[in-house]
């Protein structure tokens, strides 16, 4: 057990009248999962942890067991995997009912390797060696529709109603009461939990949502983001409406999770340089730019995560940065001694975001240990390059998308074999089902993705 979890699980239960605590994690897919215990059970349990079945790592969307995964190692029989919970997360989620975030652990005492906060703390044990610490913080984007869950899924999560009217223009405060108050709401419930947001406004398509959250530690801020999703769908039931977090939930605009990413180095940002980026930012940038078609497999995980790839639409579509330039992939913030970072502006909505600041945060790794320099900057539109200028395109289907992950020695070499191996699996797998299960490759939006992908992740 690391430093971290043996701190993390000594801490006393809290003392409230709880009658339940509920475990949470996530799985790939990005689905908060766990199971509600009795205080009872927990208190006795939560040193050794409680276990969960490792298919949890081996089905995919439709609950169906994801042949030719390299995790779990099937032996003819489903083992268990152990989840700790990390005490410094347990919070009251109402009277009566605690919840707290764990890790996936084996019976031997070390962690499942393709555990997503598994991996985030990994990374951030590896910059913590080089000397540096990280901060990020995440834009989160989804879809409020008037109708209730119920009303939705019988309609098959199409033709329905934006919240807050059709107006889609970004910043738009003529919105109708309603898509107020579901956003207050949301923001009281954060902060009741303690999860710290910074704003909240609409975005570019109607009912659409962009709320920010807070900077900080990587495996902090993707706590926040898990538990943050969950309370915008509680809150969305309570008040008969539902939102989604799907990378397009309609022949509209997409929605996506840009990652904001700044270190530290003795206490300094190691971002910030007089003239510009620093040689430490110009390396992160090197790093992030040679990983990032493989890393595309991780942040634009589903079938419909692709859709978003159109020119002029919002999402970077080539393999680019640019100083202040929103239309490539890795915007760089310069010239401010706190607030110079990285924008990675690549990740859809449904990107798992353990995983996609895993990926991320390896890029950078990789980026500053091989001293890796970037290629020149994007200084105009990074949108309609014509070919011949040296600047590749994002790749466009989740199968070319694993191959490059497949391809890539450095997101192997810091991911490690068993989560890249798993993941390219379940990928392929993903592939499959679409074209086998009543995807429909030349629809804008086809009826399975809205089934599969409008409720989950």
């Amino acid at each position: 057990m690391s430093e971290l979890s043996t701190a993390a699980t000594s801490a006393p239960l809290r003392d409230s009248g709880t009658r339940t605590v509920r475990l949470e994690a996530t799985n790939h897919e990005g689905c908060l999962l766990g199971k509600n215990v009795s205080s009872e059970k927990f208190a006795a349990g939560k040193d050794a942890g409680f276990a969960f079945a490792d298919l949890l790592f081996g089905l995919d969307l439709g609950n169906v067991p994801v042949f030719g995964s390299a995790f779990p190692a099937w032996r003819g029989h489903l083992d268990d995997v152990y989840l700790r919970p990390d005490m410094s997360t347990l919070v009251e989620w109402r009277p009566g009912l605690d919840s707290v975030i764990g890790d996936y652990w084996l019976k031997d005492g070390t962690p499942v390797p393709i555990c997503p906060r598994n991996l985030v703390r990994k990374m951030t044990e590896r910059l913590a060696g080089n000397g540096f610490t990280a901060t990020v913080a995440v834009e989160i984007e989804a879809t409020v529709f008037e109708e209730s869950i119920h009303e939705a899924r019988a309609r098959g999560y199409r033709d329905l109603t934006p919240l807050g009217g059709s107006a889609g223009t970004a910043y738009h405060l003529a919105k109708s009461k309603d898509w107020t108050d579901y956003m207050n709401a949301v923001a009281e419930r954060l902060d009741e939990v303690g999860i710290e947001w910074e704003a909240w406004s609409d975005e570019d398509a109607a009912g659409q949502i962009e709320l920010n959250l807070a900077p900080g530690d990587p495996v902090k801020v993707g706590d926040a983001w898990a538990r943050t999703r969950q309370i915008m769908r509680e809150v969305a039931y309570e008040r008969g409406h539902t939102v989604t977090f799907m990378a397009k939930p309609t022949a509209g605009y997409g929605q996506a999770s840009h990652l904001n990413l700044s270190l530290q180095h003795d206490g300094h940002n190691a971002f910030y340089a007089e003239d510009g980026p620093s040689a430490t930012m110009l390396h992160a940038i090197g790093g992030l730019l040679a990983t990032m078609e493989g890393n595309t497999s991780i942040v634009l995980p589903q079938i419909t995560s692709y859709r978003r790839l159109v020119d002029l639409s919002g999402p970077p579509v080539t393999v680019s940065w640019g100083i202040s330039n929103k239309t490539t992939a890795v915007r760089a913030v310069c010239g401010h001694p706190e607030y110079s970072r990285l924008e990675y502006r690549l990740p859809g909505a449904d990107a798992n975001l353990y995983l996609a600041l895993a990926g991320v945060l390896a890029g950078v790794i990789a980026g500053i240990e091989r001293k890796i320099d970037p290629p020149e900057q994007v200084t105009d539109m990074a949108w309609c390059l014509p070919p011949g200028l040296g600047v590749e395109r994002i790749p466009d289907t989740i199968t070319k998308a694993a191959a490059a992950l497949d391809a890539d020695p450095i997101l192997r070499e810091l991911l490690g074999d068993e989560f890249v191996d798993c993941w390219i699996a379940s990928r392929k797998w993903e592939w499959m089902q679409f074209h086998t299960a009543g995807g429909d490759p030349f629809a804008e939006l086809s009826e399975w993705e809205s089934v599969r992908y409008f409720e989950l992740p």
